[in-house]
């Protein structure tokens, strides 16, 4: 019989054997490494960026287009006269066309929410319960975090719809508020992020 070969010996570093040590410890007591939390929803807002509608009652009457700046978000409210509530429906588009004869409008922004309620602009003898000074601009809304551009699309049928033009496809949320008075307003928030 022949004598083997001594094979060479490998040293292995220090600092390995203190990790495999370390690892070998944290297994046998059981201790893990928390998983990161996913981040909190920012200001809470859950809402998502899909259609929102609700009712299919039509209010009497549009009397009004204004808007807001919060926190969290940007709102367009809609004053709608008698009647306590009013059907809506509120989603991203494309493209926002003029009730009626079907014409594209342009609006500012990366994405575009059409707004329509269920209440005309004018009353039973077609006189005018909205005019707005420019169709184009229903309010001012520079400076504004998410709005870029409110535009009116035309009162059709017993309906209105309003273009709003947003600086991106970010969640918002839409809901019918009870007054003033005999009165509702059509309430569309849009976040400033996701």
């Amino acid at each position: 019989m022949t004598p083997r070969q001594a094979q060479p010996h490998r040293r292995v570093p220090a600092y390995t054997a203190v990790v495999v040590a370390f690892l070998a410890l944290v297994g046998s007591l059981g201790l893990t490494t928390a998983a990161p939390a996913s981040a909190a929803p920012y200001c809470g807002i859950v809402w998502g960026s899909l259609t929102k509608q609700g009712g299919v009652e039509t209010a009497p009457n549009l009397t009004g287009v204004r808007t807001g700046r919060h926190d969290c978000y940007d709102r367009l409210v809609l004053d709608l006269r008698g009647g306590s509530s009013a059907g809506f429906h509120v989603s991203y588009v494309d493209t926002v066309f003029i009730d009626g004869v079907g014409w594209p409008i342009s609006l500012r922004g990366g994405a575009r929410l059409q707004v329509v309620v269920h209440a005309p602009s004018f009353d039973q003898n077609f006189q005018p319960t909205y005019i707005p000074a420019n169709p184009c601009e229903l309010t001012n809304v520079a400076g504004y975090q998410t709005f870029r551009q409110v535009a009116d699309a035309g009162s059709f049928e017993g309906q209105t719809t309003v273009g709003l033009g947003v600086r991106a496809r970010l969640p918002f949320r839409a809901f019918i508020l009870a007054g003033p008075g005999d009165g509702s307003r059509l309430v569309v928030d849009v976040a400033h992020r996701w």
